[in-house]
């Protein structure tokens, strides 16, 4: 899955520090820019921080398959026609991503590239592929396509054509290996992959009720839909509307519900928060293909996720579920 969203803007703090300022470090990486933001009390933290922040690379040529080199195209190059065995944490990220898309009824899935490909998305040259296109496409997807072996920690595709794409969920893995990293040395942090994906450790600085994160507004740049309030969280926020392109009148967004194969639509923005932000990042995207029936069903079995979801027409969004890390204000008209 291939998801780009700029919905989501954060600032520190609602109001001025005592000295200030706030302590910035980032670095380009996956198509964006991954920062850590620490109390200016931290100094020692910025050590710590730009040492996790130099992983990242790593992380992004191990997952991307826009280079041959990396680990996942080397899987989608091999994999249909042996096993492969892959280091424990890609093998988790693969049993997780396989797990989600079960639990999403398919809404999440990382081998619907292909869908993606045949809609023209992964190559930013969109289109309206033929019925007989996208049927071959979805033959292709579904969490069964791939075979995990936990003895042997290799990964098998059933069939020729198969391939992953951790797009749709490798910003949150990064986020999560990042925050391990910090989280014994620093007691406070927020830390961003892009305007999307976020990852809260502590509650700001001395006397914060948390992090302060304002969700914009999907058709209103200059508005923000929700604030958040998060300590010891994560969250990430999914859209249309950044990646889109219009055949005869319609609107084709780049979000691709794998069951259908078609373009999702009856979901303008959804944001969720929950404990792993590798897991907030996936469900986003599952959410928003998958509407508020999904998400319902979802939360009501998973406490701990909270989702705030702005539906196609709707004027003010639904909260769905709840995280004890994370206050939610919705902003009014």
């Amino acid at each position: 899955m291939l998801k780009r969203r700029q919905f989501l803007n954060f600032s520190a703090s609602p109001t001025p520090q005592p000295d200030g300022y706030w302590l910035h470090l980032n670095r380009p990486a996956m198509a964006c820019r991954f920062e850590v933001t620490l109390p200016s009390s931290d100094r020692a933290g910025t050590n710590t921080a730009r040492k996790a922040l130099a992983e990242v690379d790593s992380y992004e040529q191990k997952l991307t398959i826009f280079r041959d080199s990396s680990e996942a195209s080397y899987i989608n190059r091999t994999a249909a026609s042996h096993p492969v065995p892959v280091d424990l944490s890609l093998f988790a990220l693969l049993m997780l991503s396989q797990q989600l898309c079960r639990e999403t009824e398919g809404a999440f899935d990382i081998t619907s590239g292909p869908l993606s490909d045949c809609w023209g998305f992964l190559r930013r040259q969109g289109r309206v592929p033929e019925p007989a296109e996208i049927e071959s496409a979805r033959a292709l997807a579904g969490a069964d396509r791939l075979q995990l072996d936990r003895e042997s920690r290799t990964i098998c595709f059933d069939r020729p054509g198969v391939r992953i794409n951790f797009g749709a969920i490798g910003k949150g893995y990064a986020l999560d290996r990042v925050a391990a990293r910090m989280a014994a040395r620093v007691h406070s942090a927020l830390l961003s992959a892009g305007s999307s994906s976020i990852r809260a450790i502590g509650r700001g600085d001395r006397g914060q009720t948390g992090w302060v994160v304002g969700v914009r507004h999907p058709r209103q740049k200059d508005r923000r839909l929700a604030i958040l309030r998060m300590r010891d969280c994560s969250m990430a926020t999914s859209g249309g509307e950044e990646q889109f392109f219009e055949h005869d009148g319609k609107r084709y967004g780049h979000i691709i519900d794998p069951r259908s194969g078609m373009p999702a639509e009856t979901v303008n923005s959804v944001t969720v928060v929950a404990d792993s932000a590798a897991v907030a990042d996936g469900l986003a995207t599952a959410f928003y293909v998958g509407g508020r029936e999904l998400a319902e069903r979802y939360c009501s079995a998973h406490p701990g996720v909270l989702s705030v979801m702005l539906e196609r027409g709707a004027a003010h969004p639904v909260v769905i579920g709840s995280n004890g890390r994370c206050e939610v204000e919705i902003i009014s008209d």
